[in-house]
Formats: C-alpha cells, sequence, structure tokens
C-alpha cells in the first residue's frame, strides 16, 4: 500500500472519529473546543507535511484534501461546540466545498472533453450539496416530500375522475384509487 493511500485512510478515520461527538451533539466545554482546534491544526499540518512528497496534481489534490477535512474538521467543531442549525448548515456547506475542491483538482488529470464532464460533474454534485444544505433537508427527504406531493395531486384527480361516476361504480372508483394512492 502506498503511502499516500495509508495517510488518506487513517486521515478519514480521523475525521470520522471527530465527527463522532458532533453527530451525537453532545455539547463541549471551552476546554474541550480549544483542545479540539488544537488538534485539528495538527492534523493539518500533518497531512500538509505529508503532501510534500507528492509531485505535481497528486501534491495539488493532497493539498486539496488537506484544507478540505480541515475546513470540514473546524465546521463539525463549532456545531458540536454550538449545536446550533446554522452550524450544522455550515458543516454541510464545507462538506460540499470540500468535496468539490478535490474533485476539481482530481480533473486535471484528464483532457478534453473527459475533463470538461469531470468539472461540470463536479460542479452539478457541489450545487445539489449546497441547495441540500441551504434548505437544510438531505436530497432523500426532499425527494420524499416530492414523491408525496406528486402521490396526493394524483390521487386528487383520480378521485375527481370517480365524481363523474355514480352508485357502485363510483364506490368502487374511489376504492380503487385509495388503494392505488395508499389512502385510507
Amino acid at each position: 500500500m502506498n503511502t499516500q493511500g495509508f495517510t488518506l485512510k487513517s486521515t478519514l478515520l480521523c475525521a470520522a472519529l471527530l465527527a463522532l461527538p458532533v453527530t451525537q451533539a453532545l455539547a463541549m466545554s471551552k476546554s474541550e473546543y480549544d483542545a479540539g482546534k488544537d488538534k485539528i491544526a495538527a492534523d493539518y499540518k500533518a497531512a500538509k507535511d505529508a503532501c510534500k512528497s507528492l509531485a505535481h496534481n497528486d501534491k495539488d489534490v493532497c493539498m486539496a484534501e488537506a484544507k478540505g477535512k480541515e475546513n470540514v474538521a473546524k465546521a463539525e467543531l463549532e456545531h458540536g461546540y454550538t449545536g446550533k442549525q446554522s452550524d450544522w448548515n455550515k458543516v454541510l456547506k464545507e462538506r460540499a466545498e470540500a468535496t468539490y475542491s478535490v474533485a476539481k483538482e482530481k480533473c486535471d488529470d484528464l483532457a478534453g472533453n473527459a475533463k470538461d464532464v469531470c468539472v461540470k460533474e463536479a460542479k452539478a454534485n457541489k450545487t445539489a450539496a449546497l441547495a441540500d444544505a441551504k434548505e437544510g433537508k438531505k436530497i432523500a427527504e426532499a425527494k420524499h416530500d416530492a414523491a408525496d406531493a406528486k402521490n396526493d395531486a394524483e390521487y386528487k384527480v383520480a378521485a375527481e375522475k370517480c365524481d363523474a361516476l355514480s352508485g357502485q361504480a363510483k364506490s368502487n372508483c374511489i376504492t380503487t384509487a385509495k388503494a392505488q394512492f395508499g389512502k385510507s
């Protein structure tokens, strides 16, 4: 295994471990917060130093990863300290920015149309992630809400069509529509 892969995996593990207290949304003391800031600074310095041995675009990617991890870790630490929704939104934004920055650097290894496509995909992913952060929702939640709204609208159309019928035909139509659209 190359040292960059090992460093990347160990850095990701550290970032995941840093995020654990954040996801629990436990308030931390000022001294824990300050210690967290010191650890982030030390981790960033170590990651930056690990990039020095690399060359060309590999070095650029490594530096983008290091800076992105630092910014995300700082945002996660701040959220862990305050617990504010606005700080959580900043975490989501920093993650989007970090992912974009690394993806864009990786695109530099490509040329021509492949590079153009890579950059467009990176920008599209960043835009989607930032939109999710702005709304404070995850993509899955937004899709679920949209699917529910669509289902409700389609049920209303089906029920309206049933109104043109009468008697048992209308009753059967409404029963079928309720079953089809999950209504009770």
